[in-house]
C-alpha cells in the first residue's frame, strides 16, 4: 500500500468525539500512515496529547492560534519548550496572523507568533504558520525572525498570495497542500503549487474542516488526505505513488522527530 501522512488535522475537535478510533482507523486503511493532530488552545494539550500517546500513527503539535491569541493566556518561550520535551510533540503552533477575522488583535497575534518563532529555533521543531489575509507582516515577521536564528517552518493550509509562497520558499521553508486546492475554482492556488519545487510540499486534511471532493460540504477526516493528494499528483504531473513518497520524504525532513520516533517503532 503506498502510505502518506495528514500533517495537519484536528482530532480533539467535537466533530470526532463519538468515533475516533474509527476515524483513525479509517485514516490507516486508506494509507494514511501517520497523523499530526494541532492543539490550537493551551487549555486543551492535555487532551490533544492523550490521543498522541493512546494512538500509535498519531503525533501532536503545540501552539495558540492566532484567531484566539487574544483570549489566551500568553504563553512563554519556556513553556512551549517543556511541553516540547514529550516523544510524540513534534511542532510549534499552529500560530501565525490573520487579519481576515481578527485583525483588531493584530499587536497580540503578532506577539504570540515572536514566541513561537523564539520556541522553534530553541527546539528546532518546524513552526506550523497559520496565514490569512496578513501576507506582509507575515512574510516580514518570518523573515526577520530567521535571519535572527534559522529555524524550520510550513505555511499550513496555504492559500495565501504567489508573492507570500515565494517568500517562505525562499527561506527553505514548505507550503501544505489543502483541500482547497482540490476545489474546482482552485486554479490559481494549484499554479502556485504547481511553480513551487516538489521538495517543499507536504498534503493536509486541516480536517475536520475543507473537505476535498467528492466529500466537499461534510465533515473532513484524515482519510480525505489520499483525495487531495491525487489532486497534487495531477498538479506536479507525477504519479499518486511518486507524490505520495515524495510528500513522505519531505514530511520526514522537516519533522524529523515523527521520523525518529516512525523509525523506532
Amino acid at each position: 500500500m503506498t502510505l502518506i501522512t495528514d500533517s495537519h488535522c484536528h482530532l480533539d475537535f467535537a466533530d470526532f468525539d463519538d468515533e475516533r478510533p474509527d476515524v483513525i482507523a479509517r485514516a490507516v486503511e486508506a494509507g494514511v500512515a501517520r497523523m499530526v493532530t494541532i492543539c490550537t488552545k493551551p487549555g486543551n494539550e492535555p487532551q490533544v496529547r492523550a490521543i498522541a500517546e493512546a494512538h500509535d500513527p498519531v503525533f501532536y503539535a503545540y501552539g495558540v492560534h492566532p484567531m484566539s491569541a487574544h483570549q489566551q493566556p500568553v504563553v512563554d518561550v519556556d513553556h512551549l519548550v517543556e511541553v516540547a520535551q514529550h516523544p510524540k510533540m513534534v511542532g510549534i503552533g499552529e500560530t501565525g496572523l490573520d487579519y481576515h477575522y481578527t485583525a483588531e488583535t493584530a499587536e497580540v497575534q503578532k506577539q504570540s507568533l515572536r514566541v513561537h518563532i523564539a520556541a522553534a529555533q530553541e527546539t528546532g521543531l518546524p513552526l506550523i504558520i497559520h496565514a490569512r489575509d496578513a501576507d506582509d507582516d507575515m512574510a516580514r515577521m518570518l523573515t526577520d525572525g530567521y535571519r535572527e536564528k534559522p529555524y524550520d517552518c510550513v505555511m499550513h493550509c496555504f492559500s495565501s498570495s504567489a508573492a507570500l509562497g515565494r517568500a517562505a520558499l525562499d527561506l527553505g521553508f514548505y507550503l501544505s497542500m489543502s483541500g482547497i486546492a482540490a476545489f474546482p475554482r482552485s486554479t490559481e492556488l494549484r499554479e502556485i503549487f504547481a511553480s513551487a519545487p516538489l521538495d517543499r510540499i507536504l498534503v493536509e486534511t486541516d480536517s475536520p474542516y475543507l473537505a476535498p471532493p467528492p466529500h466537499r460540504g461534510r465533515r473532513n477526516e484524515p482519510a480525505y488526505v489520499v483525495n487531495t493528494a491525487k489532486v497534487g499528483a495531477e498538479v506536479f504531473g507525477v504519479s499518486y505513488e511518486a507524490f505520495a513518497a515524495a510528500t513522505e520524504a519531505n514530511f520526514d525532513r522537516l519533522f524529523a522527530k515523527a521520523a525518529a520516533w516512525s523509525a523506532h517503532g
